[in-house]
């Protein structure tokens, strides 16, 4: 029998995944006056973590609060998944994939167009992308 963490593993965020969240989320009617989107990580617990993307009506790279600024989310959808690995991985894999979307996504345009890209948990520091 597999061990918890087997299990936890197995359910890991897979690119795949997070690119048709990220497609689901930015392919509905966005609101005028997004200057800055924002990809908020929360570590929900035992193992359990969830990310949304919010739309933000300013951008200031010397106060991390512009992300507070919000006009847009989707917070009644958010991305949710498994993993035993520390929060720190759990930010590097985020990371990597929106690195990834970036580069190949279907709305890395829309993304790459506004004037930053925030990742990072909600109480914690951001990575400007």
């Amino acid at each position: 029998m597999m061990g918890l963490s087997g299990l936890l593993g197995k359910k890991d965020l897979s690119y795949r995944t997070f690119e048709k969240w990220v497609d689901a989320t930015l392919s509905a009617d966005l609101p005028e006056g997004i200057e800055a989107f924002c990809f908020n990580l929360y570590d929900d617990g035992k193992g359990q973590w969830s990310a949304e993307i919010i739309g933000a009506a300013s951008f200031d790279p010397g106060n991390s609060d512009w992300a507070c600024d919000e006009v847009f989310d989707n917070r009644e959808h958010p991305l949710k998944w498994s993993s035993c690995q520390s929060w720190e991985k759990v930010l590097a894999r985020m990371e990597s994939h929106l690195r990834k979307y970036l580069k190949k996504g279907k709305y890395a345009s829309l993304l790459r167009s506004k004037q930053d890209l925030g990742l990072g948990f909600v109480d914690g520091d951001l990575i400007l992308l």
